[in-house]
């Protein structure tokens, strides 16, 4: 048992689980170590007993079987996904998670893509067991912030799924009346970045029919049940669902078991998660119309349309064979010549309304999973299809859905074979080819172009003439009457022909025959509409069925596709889509028909093994040889048979196998060695080896284990002890000896403080140029400190300087000049500092020859008279202006000296041959930078008091 298991908490179930010794007592958690692996009975004995001690999981090689328990276990808990997380395959008891988890790894690590197929009849636990494993995904794939909101979505499109494609059955109260499979996309780190969700085969004929005791879709009863009042006002709809007769034909309206007002409010949270916005939510408290871009109020009406049909009775029909019109809630149906298909064509209508909403739905719901990156992504795609389906009457649904389940187990075998031979192959063990019964044959009989029962259904929909269930069931037997798996009544012998009715034809199904009921074969599969009620829907008011029946349809003279062509060429892009995915299987069974827990039904368990195909899988994957196991795996579980092995194999884990199977005693025939694996043909030679061990465990047990454990374990504490004195003095001693140079005395301690320094200096070193703190250092290592203090200065400088501008380059420059001549000699330089420099103080266009220019007030000598100027720079002179008139010329050459006052005057005197120049400016700083710049005689200038 792996450290890991004996890591759970008192779930002594898991702990035997891992231990062959329990089988007797659990059964084996694979299959595959069956003696008896041909005996259905032996099959169904050993899920018995697992069953009956909670262990719903049990392995078929790689596949797992998976029974419904119809009660909550403890075995979903996040403690549990993270003990599955990342471990091997079969080092854990079988779980559901064990095969999400081996599926991601695979992924992650060969970067290819992956599929989940999932099946069962209704009532397994299908849909749960796909819900475990988008949680299990969710809750241990690497996320972020922004990647909750593309879980979030794939979590919660399955409500918003189920309200409209599932229904209560009389096997399921939330049976998925549509197959689905769901790609959900991972980028390169493995985190979920999106999805996308196909459909098929939407059960649309129950929005029109129920049997007794089942119901229409989730979606009409919840809104009736848990709609705000002024929704249902909008709609035009009552709360009471006994006033729809589409709702009530199976007379279970209201379910004990479901709380359709509680579902209601986890659809409209996950409508509001996967792009529907919360003015689209909340649109009919304003009550004005909504328009076409508020879109949950639009599908609830398009959907709710169905109903509505409902108010138009006969008497309304027959009046409409006057007036050729049908209205049911602002919609306008014109209406067929006669009552009967009037009746037929209100049917019609409702199923083409829910049945392209849902398309419209899954589309809405793929925007919001789709990820808009293009770079590669891996997928791992779930499938949750319908299983194998045998009832009282078979209509044309089961026909479509066992038609589905014999063309995924034609893949799971063929998939199963290519995975056993390409081990055998790599392993280099040599194949031996493997008898199965390939069910092609049965492929054939129902999808053959021209020949199979698809296209003789189809020429019967479009054929001229009058076509009718019976007319079909007679070019059945006279097309494909003589092949092995159809019969007919006609066709039948005399016992065979008591069992089967008039309309009923039978096909010898993979999983056994069934009975199909021909009545009703034709109108489902043509489900057509006439052009005049389309063209109605096409102009519809609502913008989702405007969406949803497009007006090119009308100018397209092609026949569309009958349901049965549609799905066929869909299951064939499925089964395309699959095989180019690594497989992984998940095969859910349904214990009872009553629901109820620890009760096994064998008969309906029995019929449940034969259809899913476990049997006929098992017996493929034990033609070969029941156990494979690595090398280092095998050894390292039972070196202890052999004394060569034990304690410890010092070589190649294949030598060591090879050794420890030779002293055991394996005969040529019981195993074969491949390049990675041990095979092991019999499971009796594996329980063998496996009792061998035990015993020797018991053996072992004899030996006073307890003392020689206790003296292991005081011996390594002894030896830490010793160890950490030793440590202790050694930094004591460097200590002591800090002051000296480095030596062997001091260099641990040396090194350890200086680590110390460096580690906390790091969370401590400035952020720019003007943050003059430091980490005081240690006395051993102030000199270091000083030199990183230096070079750490040097490169905020060199940072700081490379992120200037020109202009800010240049700006600086000027501050640089100013600063060395006014810095501590005149007021109003220190807040001066923060004010930038201006290239020109004029904002009318000046000369190309100036370099700066500002007003002056101009003090003449005689009277010292003030003048209102302009001062101009040239490269070469300064100016003095007044109205474009140049009133005095100053060279730079005859510039002698340049004083300022201390105080705050804002005056200045240039000493020039011939006498001073006395000027007033607002910007002195400014001004006299950029004349000594200029003019090159930044030493000239003087701050002199008195003056």
């Amino acid at each position: 048992i792996s450290y890991k298991q004996l890591k759970v908490e008192d779930n002594t179930d898991i702990i035997m689980e891992g231990a062959l010794i329990a089988r007797d007592r659990v059964g084996v958690q694979d299959f595959v170590l069956l003696d008896s692996h041909t005996s259905e009975a032996a099959f169904l004995n050993n899920l018995r007993k697992r069953y009956q001690e909670n262990l719903i999981y049990t392995y078929i090689g790689t596949l797992l079987v998976s029974v419904n328990p119809y009660k909550e276990l403890d075995i979903y808990t996040v403690t549990q996904m993270q003990l599955y997380r990342g471990v091997n395959f079969f080092e854990l008891p079988p779980h559901l998670y064990a095969i999400a988890d081996n599926a991601y790894r695979v992924m992650c690590s060969e970067y290819n893509n992956h599929f989940i197929l999932i099946s069962g009849e209704s009532g397994a636990g299908k849909t749960e067991a796909s819900k475990k494993i988008l949680q299990y995904y969710a809750v241990t794939c690497p996320t972020t912030e922004q990647l909750q909101v593309v879980r979030d979505r794939l979590l919660l499109s399955n409500p918003v799924l189920e309200a409209f494609g599932n229904a209560k059955t009389l096997r399921n109260d939330n049976s998925s009346r549509f197959g689905k499979y769901m790609d959900i996309q991972f980028d390169f780190k493995g985190a979920p970045v999106g999805g996308h969700i196909l459909s098929y085969l939407i059960e649309k004929s129950r929005v029109v029919h129920q049997n007794h005791g089942e119901r229409n879709f989730h979606i009409f009863y919840q809104l009736l049940e848990g709609g705000e009042k002024d929704l249902l006002c909008w709609l035009g709809l009552e709360r009471n669902p006994q006033k729809y007769a589409y709702l009530i034909q199976g007379r279970c309206a209201k379910v004990f078991s479901i709380n359709d007002k509680n579902d209601w409010k986890i659809v409209r949270k996950a409508f509001s998660i996967i792009d529907f916005t919360e003015k689209d939510l909340e649109v009919w408290k304003s009550k004005v119309h909504p328009v076409d871009g508020n879109l949950l109020l639009p599908i609830l009406r398009a959907v709710f349309v169905s109903l509505q049909l409902l108010g138009v009775h006969l008497s309304i029909l027959q009046e409409a064979l006057t007036h050729r019109k049908i209205e049911a809630r602002s919609e306008e149906v014109l209406s067929p010549l006669n009552v009967d298909l009037a009746f037929y064509a209100r049917d019609a209508v409702a199923k083409a309304i829910y049945g392209r909403t849902f398309t419209w739905l899954v589309n809405k719901i793929n925007g919001s999973l789709a990820n808009k990156d293009s770079t590669r992504k891996t997928v791992i795609g779930l499938l949750d299809i319908y299983g194998f389906e045998v009832l009282d009457t078979n209509s044309f649904e089961q026909f479509c859905i066992n038609y589905c389940n014999e063309k995924l187990q034609q893949l799971l075998i063929e998939m199963t074979l290519k995975a056993e031979q390409e081990e055998y192959e790599m392993e280099g063990i040599e194949w031996e080819p493997i008898p199965y019964f390939n069910n092609k044959i049965i492929c054939d009989l129902v999808e053959q172009k021209h020949k199979g029962i698809i296209s003789i259904l189809d020429e019967e929909c479009l054929r001229p003439g009058e076509a009718t269930d019976l007319s079909f069931l007679e070019k059945l037997e006279e097309k494909v009457g003589d092949h092995a798996h159809f019969v007919t009544r006609k066709l039948a012998d005399q016992k065979t022909r008591k069992s089967i009715d008039w309309v009923d034809f039978r096909l010898l199904h993979y999983a056994g025959e069934v009975t199909y009921c021909a009545v009703g074969f034709l109108e489902k599969n043509n489900d057509l509409l006439y052009r005049n009620l389309k063209e109605v829907l096409c102009n519809s008011k609502n913008g989702i069925i405007r969406d949803c029946f497009l007006l090119s349809e009308l100018d397209s003279r092609r026949r569309p596709e009958t349901v049965a062509t549609q799905f066929k060429n869909s299951l064939m892009s499925l089964i395309e889509i699959l095989m180019s995915k690594e497989p992984s299987y998940i095969r859910c069974i349904k214990p009872n028909e009553n629901k109820e827990p620890g009760m096994f039904d064998d008969c309906l368990i029995r019929h449940q093994v034969k259809y899913l195909g476990l049997m006929e899988h098992l017996r493929v994957r034990r033609a070969g040889f029941a156990y494979r196991r690595k090398y280092e795996h095998f050894l390292q579980r039972y070196k202890s048979l052999c004394p060569a092995t034990w304690p410890h194999w010092h070589g190649p884990a294949a030598e060591g196998v090879e050794r420890l199977i030779k002293h055991i005693g394996y005969k040529p025939e019981e195993y074969k060695l491949g390049r990675t694996k041990i095979f092991i043909r019999f499971p009796k030679t594996l329980f063998a080896t496996e009792d061998a061990f035990e015993i020797r465990k018991h053996m072992l047990g004899m030996v006073p284990l307890e003392a020689c454990w206790r003296g292991v374990l005081a011996r390594k504490e002894a030896k830490k002890r010793t160890w950490a004195v030793e440590i202790i003095r050694k930094f004591i001693k460097g200590f002591i000896n800090r002051k000296k140079p480095l030596c062997p005395e001091n260099i641990e301690f040396v090194r350890l403080v200086q680590y110390k320094y460096l580690m906390k200096l790091r969370d401590h070193i400035p952020r720019n140029v003007l943050d003059k703190s430091w980490l005081q250092p240690p006395s051993i290592l102030e000199e270091i400190s000083e030199m990183l203090q230096k070079m750490c200065t040097r490169n905020l400088v060199r940072k700081y300087c490379r992120g200037l501008t020109p202009e800010r380059k240049v700006q600086l420059q000027q501050k640089a000049v100013t600063s060395a001549i006014f810095r501590g000699k005149k007021e109003g330089y220190q807040q001066s500092i923060n004010l930038p420099f201006a290239d020109t103080r004029l904002s009318e266009y000046m000369s190309p020859y100036s370099q700066y220019a500002t007003p002056v007030v101009k003090y003449d000598r005689n009277g010292f008279k003030a003048r209102e100027r302009l001062l101009v720079l040239t490269q070469s002179s300064a100016y003095v202006v007044e109205m474009a008139k140049i009133k005095q010329k100053i060279d730079y050459a005859t510039l002698k000296g340049n004083s300022a006052n201390p105080s705050g005057a804002a005056s200045v005197a240039w000493s020039v041959q011939g006498g001073d120049v006395i000027l007033q400016c607002e910007h002195i700083f400014e001004t006299v930078t950029k004349l000594c710049m200029l003019a090159n005689k930044q030493n000239l200038v003087k701050v002199v008091k008195g003056r």
